[in-house]
C-alpha cells in the first residue's frame, strides 16, 4: 500500500513538472508570436545593418507571416492541449468527476496569466530585442512544422475560396507608405510629432502620388515677354519682374518660342553696348530672341517625383506645362515642388501676401479663391477633399454645380462657404467656417 502511494506521489509530481514545462513552452510560443508580429521591421533592419544575426534572421522569418503564425500557433496549441489533458488526468484521480471542472478553472487561470498575458506584455515592451533572441528557435520550429503548416494553409485557402475570398501571398495588409503616414498622424495627435515635421515627411511621401497639374502656376498668372516689344521695354520688364526666368512668345501667347533668363539678357545687352560706339542704337537693334533658350515642355500628368528627377537630371529649374493637345496650361519650377515638402519659400522679391488665409477672429477664415486645397488643409489641419479640384474656388464650383454669385452660401464637407468676391467667372475670395 505504501509503495502504491509512493508511486502515485511520484507520478503526480512528474506530471506536475511536465505541465510546468509545457506552460513555459506555451509562454515562449505566445511571446514569440507577439514579438515577431509587433516588431518594427525598420528597427530590425537597423539592428541587422549593425551586424545583429538575430535581427537578420527575424527579418527573414517575418517575410512570410502566414507560415510564421501557422507554425507558432501549431506549437502553442499542441503544448496547451497536452498540458490541459495531463492536468485533467491528475485532477480526476485526486477529486473524481469534479476534477474536470477544477482542472478547467486552474489551467485557464495558469494559461491566461503565465502563458498569455505575461509573455505577451513583455514581448510588446521589448518587441525588437525579443524577436532577435527567439528567431533561432522559431526558425527551427518553422522548418520542423513546415509540412503540416503547408497542408493547413492549403486547406484554409480552399475553404476561403469556397466563400469567394482570394489570398494573395505577396500582398501586404498595410503598405509601408500608409504605415508611415498613419504613425505620423498618430504621433501628431498625441503631441509627439510636430505639425511641421509631419507635413514635411508626408509632403515628400506624396510626391509620387501627385501630378504637375495640381501645383503649377496657371497660364492666366504667367508673366510673359512679347518678342514684338522694343528691346528697352523688354529689358525694363525683366529688371522690374520678381522672376528671373520669363517665357517669350511671338504674336500669340500660346506660341512660346523660348525662355529668357534675366542674367543672360543683362550679360548680352552689356556686351552689345560695350562693343558698339552708339549705345542707344545698339540697344534698339538688340535681338532678344538670340538670348532666349529653347523652352522645356512637360505634360500635365507628370508626377511631382518624376518631374523633380527630370529637373535634377537636366540641371533645369523651369518647365512649361501642356495638356494632351499641346496647349499651354501653366508653368512649374523646382521651387514649386520643394515647397510641397518644406512649405512656402519666399525671398525679398516675392509678393508679401499670396493666396493668404486670414483668420477673422470669430472662427471664420478669409481665403483667396486660388489657394490650393492642399495648402489650406496643411495650414489649418482640415480634411477638405482634393480629388475633384485643386483650388478652394474649384471645390466650391464643383460642389455647387454652378458658378456662384457674390453672397451665395453653401455648406458641404462640414464647412460653410460664402462667396465674397468674384471677377468674371472666377471666385477670388471666400469666407470659410468649420461647422
Amino acid at each position: 500500500m505504501t509503495d502504491t502511494l509512493a508511486s502515485l506521489d511520484s507520478a503526480f509530481w512528474i506530471t506536475c513538472g511536465v505541465i510546468l514545462l509545457l506552460l513555459v513552452l506555451s509562454g515562449f510560443f505566445s511571446g514569440s508570436e507577439t514579438a515577431l508580429t509587433a516588431a518594427s521591421r525598420g528597427k530590425l533592419r537597423a539592428q541587422a545593418d549593425k551586424g545583429s544575426v538575430g535581427a537578420q534572421r527575424a527579418l527573414r522569418i517575418t517575410e512570410d507571416n502566414e507560415r510564421l503564425i501557422g507554425s507558432v500557433l501549431l506549437g502553442n496549441n499542441l503544448v496547451n492541449i497536452l498540458a490541459t489533458s495531463l492536468a485533467t488526468g491528475i485532477f480526476l484521480r485526486a477529486f473524481g468527476e469534479s476534477g474536470v471542472l477544477i482542472a478547467t478553472g486552474v489551467m485557464t487561470l495558469l494559461v491566461l496569466i503565465f502563458a498569455e498575458v505575461l509573455p505577451k506584455t513583455y514581448a510588446i515592451i521589448h518587441a525588437e530585442t525579443m524577436s532577435a533572441k527567439v528567431s533561432g528557435p522559431i526558425a527551427l520550429i518553422i522548418r520542423v512544422f513546415s509540412p503540416i503548416v503547408a497542408a493547413v494553409r492549403f486547406l484554409v485557402r480552399g475553404v476561403l475560396r469556397v466563400f469567394g475570398v482570394r489570398v494573395d501571398p505577396d500582398s501586404h495588409l498595410l503598405a509601408v507608405r500608409e504605415e508611415i503616414a498613419g504613425a505620423l498622424q498618430l504621433g501628431h495627435s498625441e503631441g509627439v510629432v510636430e505639425k511641421e515635421d509631419r507635413d514635411r515627411i508626408l509632403g515628400a511621401l506624396d510626391l509620387g502620388e501627385r501630378v504637375v497639374e495640381e501645383i503649377m502656376l496657371h497660364r492666366s498668372d504667367i508673366e510673359m515677354v512679347n518678342l514684338g516689344d522694343a528691346p528697352d521695354v523688354i529689358l525694363q520688364q525683366c529688371i522690374t519682374s520678381p522672376h528671373t526666368r520669363l517665357p517669350v512668345y511671338q504674336n500669340d501667347p500660346e506660341n512660346i518660342i523660348g525662355v529668357i533668363h534675366s542674367k543672360d539678357l543683362l550679360r548680352a545687352i552689356y556686351k552689345a553696348i560695350g562693343d558698339s560706339s552708339d549705345e542707344e542704337s545698339a540697344l534698339k537693334t538688340f535681338d532678344v530672341s538670340g538670348v532666349a533658350v529653347l523652352p522645356y515642355f512637360v505634360p500635365e500628368t507628370t508626377t511631382l517625383d518624376d518631374q523633380m528627377r527630370q529637373f535634377l537630371r537636366n540641371r533645369s529649374h523651369f518647365a512649361l506645362v501642356v495638356d494632351e493637345y499641346g496647349s499651354l496650361q501653366g508653368l512649374i519650377t523646382l521651387e514649386d515642388i520643394l515647397e510641397e515638402i518644406v512649405g512656402e519659400i519666399t525671398d525679398e522679391f516675392d509678393a508679401e501676401t499670396e493666396h493668404q488665409v486670414t483668420a477673422t477672429g470669430d472662427g471664420e477664415f478669409m481665403v483667396d479663391g486660388a489657394t490650393t486645397i492642399r495648402d489650406l488643409n496643411r495650414a489649418n489641419d482640415w480634411n477638405l477633399p482634393d480629388e475633384e479640384a485643386n483650388t478652394i474656388a474649384g471645390l466650391v464650383i464643383h460642389e455647387a454645380q454652378m458658378i456662384p454669385t457674390v453672397g451665395q452660401v453653401f455648406s458641404f464637407h462640414s464647412f460653410r462657404f460664402e462667396v465674397i468676391e468674384r471677377e468674371g467667372n472666377r471666385i477670388t475670395e471666400l469666407k470659410i467656417r468649420p461647422l
